[in-house]
Formats: C-alpha cells, structure tokens, sequence
C-alpha cells in the first residue's frame, strides 16, 4: 500500500504532491484522529463507570458518576461523527472520573458505615438502660400510667433497631442512620422520666405498731 501511495505521488505535480505528503504526516502523527475509533478506551471507560456503580457510586458520588458517563456519552457522539481525537479525549476522561467517583464512594460508604454502627451502639445502650430503670419503676410499684411515655420510647427503639438491623445487613448505611437518628435522645429523656416518676411516688405507709 504504501508502494503504491509512492508510485501515485511521484506521477503528480510537485504542490499537490507536496501537499498530500503533508496530510499523511499529520495522518500518521494523530491517528486518533485519522484512524480508528478509541474503543478501548472507550470500553475501559465503562468498565470504570460499572466499578464505579458496584462500589456505591450512584448513592456516595453522584456528581462525580453523572460526570463520567456523560464524558462516555461525549465520547460515543464523537466517535459516531468520526472525530477520534475528540473521542479520545472524552473517553480518558470518563475513565478518570469514574475511577474518582468510586474513590469517592467507598470513603463517603466507610463514613456512611461508622455513623450508622456509633448510633447503633449508642441506641442499644441508652436502651438498656431505660429497660433497668422501667423494671425497677414496676418494682417500686410506680402507676403503669406514670410510665407510659419511657414505654413508648422503648418500643419504638426496640424497632427502629430491627429495622437498622435489617438496613445494615443490605449495607444500607444512610438508611440505617436515619431510623436510629433521634431516639437514643428520647431514651434518655425516658429514663429522666422514669426516675421522677419513682421520686414522685409516696412511700408506703408505716404500718402502726402493736
């Protein structure tokens, strides 16, 4: 092929000549945009961006993984037009981005996870105590109405901590933090409550001696 280039060449005017050896040059000197399209870039681009997704991209790096698949996208149009340099370009940088996004995710996941699991040890204490101090209200024989509220508070911990259970056990972490958020607070607002209640209560009369 190349042979024959020369062979057609050297039968042409000197300019012309001149002028198509040029373009050659620049032909060899950016084949992304004279040769083929990018399409392993392009493919490890959206290899990336599936990286990206399985690690939480789409919930930790939103802004960052909308960024590279439209750099993808950019990169597909470009090479649909035959502009190979261009797609190159947007290829690389979805590429980047994407792995970005999945850095970005996994460290917004690891913060994400320590919030959930410190208010999951926080509710589960703060349970534990307001469940001492009910049972030794009952003890005290402490009116069931007068312990109604520090009830309620302990019911519904008990079950925002099946439900943040079950959320961390799909390692929905922000959804966790959200059910336990707040009632580690109210807990102790019930064990404040508890003990005035048993405060209150009068004590048991003195039985009269004989």
């Amino acid at each position: 092929m190349a042979l024959a280039h020369l062979r057609i060449l050297a039968g042409m005017p000197t300019s012309i000549r001149a002028a198509l050896t040029a373009a050659f040059v620049i032909c060899a000197s950016f084949s992304s945009a004279c040769g083929e399209p990018p399409y392993k870039e392009m493919h490890q681009a959206q290899g990336a961006i599936d990286a990206a997704r399985a690690a939480g991209a789409e919930e930790y790096a939103t802004e960052e993984l909308k960024a590279a698949v439209d750099a993808i996208r950019g990169a597909e149009a470009a090479a649909e037009q035959r502009d190979y340099r261009l797609a190159l370009n947007h290829a690389l940088d979805s590429r980047e981005r994407a792995q970005n996004a999945a850095r970005e995710a996994a460290d917004g996941k690891a913060r994400a996870r320590g919030r959930a699991e410190g208010l999951l040890a926080e509710v589960t204490t703060a349970l534990a105590a307001a469940n001492e101090r009910l049972k030794a209200a009952e003890t005290a024989r402490v009116p069931k109405k007068a312990l109604a509220g520090p009830a309620d508070a302990v019911r519904a911990a008990q079950t925002a901590l099946q439900e943040a259970g079950t959320a961390l056990g799909r390692e929905d972490y922000r959804q966790a933090a959200e059910v336990l958020n707040g009632h580690a607070g109210r807990l102790r607002e019930a064990i404040s409550a508890t003990n005035q209640a048993v405060s209150a209560r009068p004590p048991p009369a003195r039985r009269p001696r004989r």
